[in-house]
């Protein structure tokens, strides 16, 4: 019954086979994929109520034949499917894989290679930035993704034939969609642009949770080096707990009691019975004296530890309007292009850009900046504004700033209704005196120009 529900629901001719649950059995479905050109995976698994995800399915498919491995059957080794995500020259292809790229961490401590994510890709065919499978699927097959297996709990045993049947399809339109996407990036010239995103998803630290940041994930109290210092302990004491028992962070400690902690922490063990959010028993037992400990080896944060309030670091308030700016010219730019922000530039390197910095941004390379890069910089330089045209926003070039005199300045003109400090509208070039220069069109706004000292009379 699964494999004609499964052939009727994804109209293919793939061959899906039943579920794998002995390690022969796995051997020889690994076996016959090995040498696809690529091969499709996902992973089903809970961690509500636990610190490591708890792997209960995994889905394969190569171009012609899928199966589903239940990681939970009694004797099962998952050898044989570990030695397919450690060949390097086998594909692997995934769908916003974060998740799954972790277990596979945890497993072998190793990210599989080489990689393709779907929604990676997507991001370079102007689909978003986290296009979602069932989009995905209905945009290159126009199928519709049963959904209705979704939040099913898939440590119960057994599992139903809906949800093996929901869950291999998650790899068998995979493997249909895959040399669509492939095709079209060729097509288009963007494969190269991918590189960069495919590297960040398979670096390692990307899965591991470091016990000396993860106090960053937690809302800040306030900015006293002491009470951050901490605030650091008492997660990374937090985190270890976590593991140890194999239970969510929040079970050990709600951050909102982790952040009282810090803020006002207790003399003695014996106050901790009576913190909300913890239970009388703390101020005797075991955990209990472990917190304290963790408060007792608290030192101040150093000063280049402690986050810039404001997130912006170094950015004037005239450079964080024209990191603004970049913003809008970078949206601009990608939804004519077809292709997602996210791709091609992140917020820290165009508010690099806008407090001056020229060196070592990815933007002003390659590809990124015949995009956009070369008008981000003409944006920053005054030789690039923006243009209202029939109700849409518009790019146009400037005319040159005219000087007074070799070496200075000419003041800005600031546009009609347009107070902000540091935007200003264009200034034409003059004419031949004595003939005034030009009102500024209204609708037109440059970058900030720089500012320039006023002149001082000389005493007397």
């Amino acid at each position: 019954m699964l494999l004609s529900t499964a052939n009727r629901l994804l109209m293919s001719l793939m061959l899906i086979h039943p579920l794998v649950t002995t390690t022969k059995d796995l051997s020889a479905r690994c076996a016959a994929v090995a040498h696809a050109d690529y091969l499709c995976i996902d992973t089903e698994f809970m961690r509500e109520s636990t610190y490591w995800p708890e792997l209960c399915l995994i889905q394969v498919a190569s171009p012609t034949e899928a199966f589903a491995i239940d990681p939970m059957a009694d004797g099962l080794s998952l050898t044989p499917f570990l030695a397919l995500l450690d060949d390097n020259d086998l594909l692997k292809v995934i769908h916003a894989g974060g998740q799954d790229i972790e277990i596979f961490m945890n497993i072998t401590g190793r990210v599989p290679q080489p990689l393709f994510d779907t929604q990676i890709a997507a991001m370079a065919l102007g689909m978003g930035e986290q296009v979602s499978y069932a989009n995905l699927v209905a945009h290159f097959t126009g199928h519709q993704v049963d959904k209705g297996a979704r939040f099913t709990d898939w440590a119960r045993r057994p599992l139903s034939d809906r949800q093996l049947v929901y869950a291999i399809a998650d790899v068998t339109y995979l493997a249909e969609i895959f040399p669509k996407m492939l095709a079209k990036l060729k097509k288009t010239g963007r494969g190269e642009w991918l590189d960069e995103e495919m590297a960040r998803a398979t670096d390692p630290s990307n899965y591991v949770a470091d016990p000396e940041q993860v106090w960053q994930r937690v809302k800040l109290p306030n900015r006293k080096p002491e009470v951050l210092g901490r605030l650091k302990a008492l997660a990374r004491w937090r985190e270890y707990e976590a593991r140890d028992k194999n239970v969510p962070r929040g079970r050990i400690v709600k951050d909102e009691t982790l952040a009282d902690l810090a803020a006002g922490p207790p003399a003695s063990q014996s106050e901790l019975g009576r913190v909300r959010g913890l239970s009388a028993a703390w101020g005797s037992n075991g955990i209990g004296e472990r917190l304290m400990e963790a408060l007792a080896g608290a030192t101040p944060m150093a000063a280049d530890e402690i986050p810039v309030k404001d997130g912006r670091p170094g950015l004037s308030t005239d450079a964080g309007l024209v990191a603004d700016l970049l913003k809008l010219l970078l949206k601009i730019r990608c939804k004519e292009q077809g292709v997602a922000p996210r791709l091609v530039a992140r917020t820290e390197e165009l508010e690099l850009l806008a407090a001056g910095q020229r060196e070592g941004l990815a933007i002003l390379g390659g590809w990124r900046r015949a995009l956009v890069g070369a008008d981000c910089l003409d944006l920053v330089e005054g030789r690039l504004g923006f243009s209202v045209e029939n109700g849409a926003l518009r790019m146009r070039p400037l005319a040159p700033v005219a000087a007074d005199a070799p070496g200075t300045t000419a003041p800005a003109i600031p546009a009609p209704g347009i107070t902000a400090p540091g935007i200003t509208a264009p200034v034409p070039a003059s004419p031949p005196p004595p003939a005034p220069a030009p009102a500024p069109k209204p609708d037109v706004v440059a970058a900030p120009p720089r500012r320039t000292a006023p002149k001082r009379r000389a005493p007397g």
